[in-house]
């Protein structure tokens, strides 16, 4: 009689499910956020264009505080998680067929690429509830490792393989010219999307099988009334938080710089020397970018919670706001003197990566425990990643209009004055918690005071 049940249990234990569901997440983020903007260049769409499609389809990443009520009142979180793969799946499939129709660009960005960006984000916000729900405080923990480790391969594979195997499959199999974009360059990236649809696939039937329901909270709604109350009471109290503009002028500031290279920082690699850039092939940028580069994040962002953890996050957030900042100047470097070195530029893009992975745990962790702090930490937290998306969102839809403007080293100059604000932000940000006093951290999400804790909360 026990059989089934501890067969159950071994069918949804949490390395079977977490690992391939933090990585589905990822893989669809990166390729709608960060990859369509190195598509888009490819197909012959100048930067300023470029950067603002792809930009603003960190919108509903940024805005799904708002709905994740949703998410918690009908059906269970695995429901929503395997239905928004599958729809996920038949979103990048049908884009690669809508790349054949004349229309195209009309059909894929404005319709489905916009319309995947939703269900993406409604698949976070329920592959989270069903890691927090499902798991005990202890086991979350345990995991929370494999969780982070497991997002992070998402970018190694979308960013660094498939846009190396686009350039590939362009040249060898195509047989086009690298060096001109055009909509040849669609041939190699309607194969991307069909792989890209047909992982996500295979995702969802895995998860099919291990991945558990997810629990439901006492406390969660059952009508959009009673969701509507809760988020406006977050609301209501998150302005209520004593210097709460300081706050929100810091959670926005602090990684400016970063939003204005996200998209700028490839299309200068890859722009041919002519136009100022550094002439890279889709195969070195997919190295250089996609393996490298968040190899160095990786390494800098372990370093910098060492650093925090030794220091404490008062003495050290200035330092590591200038961690995130001053080594843009690389950029600048490389558009004056234009190296041709692989191992140069590699260099170049590592160090930055680095620093801007050791600084970027600072912000996190102020968010933790200097902004989330009080009736709803989770949600609070919410807001504050979510200025951060917003952030992201408007300094890269204006990023490749003033880059066109000014060219490369007027653009890069522009950024290292960009970081001012940051740097002003950061030297006045309060604290009014004791490092110690913020909610605890648990796999990467809030455990509040259990009393207020409801998994919407936890979801958002």
């Amino acid at each position: 009689m026990r059989t089934p049940d501890i067969k159950s249990a071994r069918m949804r234990h949490p390395l079977l499910w977490v690992p391939t569901g933090y990585f589905t997440m990822a893989i669809g983020y990166i390729m709608l956020t960060s990859v369509t903007a190195i598509m888009f260049k490819n197909m012959g769409m100048d930067n300023g264009r470029a950067a603002f499609y792809s930009s603003m389809l960190i919108l509903a990443y940024t805005i799904k505080p708002l709905f994740a009520p949703l998410v918690e009142m009908y059906r269970t979180k695995k429901f929503f998680v395997l239905c928004a793969q599958v729809l996920i799946a038949l979103g990048f499939a049908g884009a690669a067929l809508a790349m054949k129709l004349p229309s195209h660009m009309t059909v894929v960005l404005v319709g489905l690429l916009a319309l995947m960006s939703f269900i993406g984000a409604t698949q976070d916000i329920a592959s989270d509830g069903v890691y927090v729900t499902s798991l005990d405080a202890r086991a979350q923990s345990l995991y929370c490792g494999v969780q982070s480790l497991s997002w992070n391969v998402g970018p190694i594979v979308a960013s660094g393989f498939l846009v190396y195997l686009s350039g590939r499959l362009h040249t060898e199999v195509f047989g086009h010219d690298p060096k001109v974009f055009g909509p040849e360059w669609l041939d190699a990236w309607r194969i991307i999307f069909f792989i890209v649809a047909g992982l996500t696939l295979v995702m969802a039937l895995w998860h099919a099988r291990v991945m558990p329901e997810g629990a439901r909270a006492e406390n969660t709604p059952t009508s959009l009334a009673g969701a509507g109350t809760i988020l406006w009471d977050s609301f209501v109290t998150f302005f209520q938080k004593r210097d709460v503009w300081k706050m929100i002028a810091f959670a926005f500031l602090f990684r400016i710089s970063i939003g204005l290279l996200e998209k700028i920082g490839p299309f200068f690699m890859v722009d041919a020397a002519a136009k100022g850039g550094l002439g890279l092939s889709n195969e070195k940028l997919g190295i250089v970018y996609g393996t490298y580069g968040l190899v160095a994040v990786l390494l800098g962002s372990l370093l910098g919670g060492w650093f925090v953890a030794r220091r404490g996050l008062k003495r050290t957030l200035f330092i590591l706001c200038c961690a995130v900042n001053i080594p843009n100047i690389t950029f600048l470097a490389m558009a004056l003197t234009l190296p041709s070195s692989t191992l140069a530029i590699t260099a170049g893009v590592a160090i930055e990566k680095f620093f801007y992975g050791f600084g970027s745990v600072g912000y996190m962790i102020y968010l933790m425990q200097q902004l989330a702090p009080g009736k709803y930490a989770t949600t609070h937290y919410a807001f504050g990643t979510g200025l951060m998306g917003l952030c992201m969102m408007v300094t890269g839809a204006v990023s490749g209009h003033l880059q066109e403007m000014m060219g490369y080293v007027g653009y890069f100059v522009f950024v290292m004055v960009a970081t001012i604000p940051s740097f002003l932000a950061t030297w006045f940000v309060p604290f009014n918690h004791r490092e110690d006093e913020g909610p605890a951290l648990d796999a990467g999400r809030l455990v509040e005071d259990p009393t207020h804790e409801t998994s919407t909360h936890r979801a958002a």
